[in-house]
């Protein structure tokens, strides 16, 4: 079976929202190579599945 996932990515302002976390914290985690930064110079962007599994990690939570 193949599945085709495509990557749905948000900028930094709405990546912060969905983790809950301030817009700093964001870019901090992407410098420090916990969140691969996608996008052009001047707009990142992150994609939510992997942003999803680090907030769940940084909680202590499972994903499925």
């Amino acid at each position: 079976m193949t599945t085709n996932l495509r990557r749905m990515t948000v900028p930094t302002q709405l990546a912060a929202l969905a983790a809950g976390v301030p817009e700093a914290t964001i870019r901090k985690w992407a410098s420090r190579g916990r969140l691969t930064r996608y996008g052009t110079p001047g707009r990142a962007e992150y994609d939510l599945a992997e942003l999803y599994v680090l907030v769940a990690e940084r909680e202590g939570t499972r994903v499925t």
